[in-house]
This record gives structure tokens, sequence and C-alpha cells, in this order.
């Protein structure tokens, strides 16, 4: 049966009105994840050549989960997260330059070449690092958001982990405090089903994460991350909460990682199976669908932000080959702070 214009064009309108963003918001996406994902392809491919060295978790799969808050949020919002941290610098507009360039610890790098993989940080966007210690950075984001109220600022902290940190006390103490204390923080888990290569349903009770909320009467919910549209509208309620004055609110974004938890692990406790069914809902994938079915943009220019975000990965490793290491006296810098206290001259 032939198909007349007018059906095609109510088809076509049809498409557009279900789609709930803009055509910029869809580019963004495609091209901010695009990044993410060859930036992470080429560390791993470093890594194997020993170009890289020590810890390297991969962010292949998870990039929605950056995505979508970013677009939520707002410049002067902060963000902290645990040792998966190259993504969302990358999203916010860290230079891939400087973040390659830390991962071969050279002095060019966002955190001077001393910090790694694992400790990512860059001030000038508001991403206040990756921490290596398992929970470690969950209190340090209710302490951030702290700051923002007490310094009266309408900014919240959006805070992540990974679902092995839930089980760690001080989650529960920072869960508590922020609730008391009503503070503007957003606390996600980026859910990917193992935490290192035990899966949730083998070291919690409560396998739906985001329930550990409720018992602190915070405002909880899953979300599906594997899309941008979901996140960006959880991020966007949880945000509307905290600038309103009514304190946190945790979501527990149900993610996958393609590879394994560090580049030194083969992922042999999951099935083949288990893996394609992710990647048939591979969040790029799936804005890049809309893109083209929206007709927001051609094969042709998505190849050509494809060719740009390769080149831009390109440079940054050949920056990152061609800088220092730092040098010797770096040691002794950088591990106080001179403050000048009035109270301490008397």
């Amino acid at each position: 049966m032939a198909v007349t214009k007018d059906a095609k064009d109510k088809k076509e309108t049809k498409v557009k009105a279900e789609t709930k963003f803009s055509k910029e918001t869809y580019l963004h996406w495609y091209e901010m994840m695009q990044l993410m994902r060859k930036f992470e392809e080429k560390a791993g491919q470093l890594y194997g050549q020993q170009k890289i060295k020590g810890f390297c978790h991969l962010y292949i799969g998870q990039e929605a989960c950056a995505a979508g808050a970013i677009t939520a949020l707002e410049k002067d919002d902060k963000w902290i997260t645990a040792y998966r941290d190259h993504g969302h610098p990358l999203g916010l507009g860290t230079s891939p330059n400087a973040v390659m360039a830390e991962l071969f610890a050279k002095a060019t790098g966002c955190s001077k070449g001393k910090g790694g993989s694992m400790h990512i940080f860059d001030k000038e966007v508001n991403f206040m690092g990756g921490h290596g210690i398992v929970g470690g950075q969950v209190p340090l984001g209710a302490g951030i958001a702290f700051a923002e109220k007490y310094n009266g600022t309408k900014n919240l902290c959006i805070c992540y982990m990974g679902d092995g940190a839930v089980r760690q006390g001080a989650l529960h103490e920072a869960f508590n405090m922020a609730m008391l204390w009503k503070l503007p923080v957003i606390f996600v888990v980026e859910n990917n089903g193992y935490a290192m290569g035990t899966s949730v349903q083998r070291t919690s009770n409560v396998t739906e994460l985001y329930k550990l909320g409720l018992s602190y009467d915070m405002p909880s919910e899953p979300v599906n991350a594997m899309r941008c549209e979901d996140v960006h509208e959880a991020v966007a309620r949880a945000a509307e909460r905290a600038r309103a004055g009514e304190g946190p609110t945790f979501l527990e974004f149900k993610t996958y990682r393609y590879k394994g938890h560090s580049m030194s692990d083969p992922a042999k406790y999951r099935t083949k199976e288990e893996l394609e069914d992710y990647r048939n809902q591979d969040p790029i994938e799936s804005v890049r669908h809309t893109i083209l079915e929206n007709k927001y943009a051609s094969e042709e220019e998505l190849q050509a932000i494809d060719d740009k975000i390769k080149a831009q990965v390109q440079e940054s490793v050949e920056f990152a080959e061609n800088s220092p290491y730092p040098a010797p006296e770096e040691l002794f810098t950088d591990i106080y702070v001179q403050k000048d206290y009035p109270y301490l001259r008397e």
C-alpha cells in the first residue's frame, strides 16, 4: 500500500511532537557522548601499549549518566564522583588534552600529573574531582552542598558513586546529615550491576538501591540511565527541589559498563547475552536514532562530528606524549595551603 505525502507528513509530525528536547540538545548530547566514548576507547588502547599506567576505569556505556545531567544543571553547580571519572569533566568542558596528559602522568595534566586516572580535577568547570576511596566522595559531596547553603547561593552539588559505595557507612551518615540540614545535594548511584566483579544481588539484601534513601525520608527514584532524556528529567526534578530549599534527592541510575571494572578486569563474571542486551540499548545509538528520525542532522553531518572528535582525541594523545613529566621538586608542592587567619596572629 502506497503511503501518501499527507500520511507521511503526519507520521513525521507525530515523531517530532513526541520529542521533548530540542535539536540543539540532541546534537549536544551526541557530540558530548561521542567525545567520552572515543576518548575512553583510545585510553584503553594506550593502556594496552603501557603508555598509561596504574589504575584506569573506563566509562564506556555509561555516558548518558553524565550527559543527561549536564544539560539539566547550571554552570555554577558542583560535581564530584568516584574514580570512574574521565567522562564527567570531558562533558563539562575540560580540555581532552589536560585529561589525557593526566592519564600519562604529565605536568600539563589537570592534576599536574600527580593524580592519574582516578584523581581528575578541574576547578574551572566546578568538577571537584574523582576520588579513589570507595564512598569517600559521598560526605565530601554533602560538605560541598553545605558550603553552598551556608554562603546563600542557589547552587547545588551532584554527587556520583558506584553501587559498591552504597554499602559504606559514610553514605548513611551523609544521608542523615543531608536530610537533617536540607542540603542542596543530588546523590546519584551509577548502578552498573557490579561492585568490581561482584553482582549487587550477591552483596546487598536491597537490590533496588534507590530504596535506601527512603529510610531517611529522602525523595528517591530509579532512572533508566541508558537514556539521556530520562536522566535529564530526573536530575531537573531533583535540582528544582534542592534550589527550593527542600533538600537532597537520591537517584539510582540504572546503567551498564561494556568493559570490566578496570583495565585489569576481564569481566568473565557476566554472559555475552547480558552484554549484548545492553549494547542494544546503547545511549549514543539511541540519541543518533532520534536525530536521524527527526531530521535534526544527516548521516554526513553526524560523520563530520565523529571526524572532529577523532581529531580532538588524536590531538590529546600527541599533546600528552609531547608534554614533560613533573619536575622532582613538585613532590613537595600542593601539600599544604597557606592561609592567613587573623586569629592565628594573636
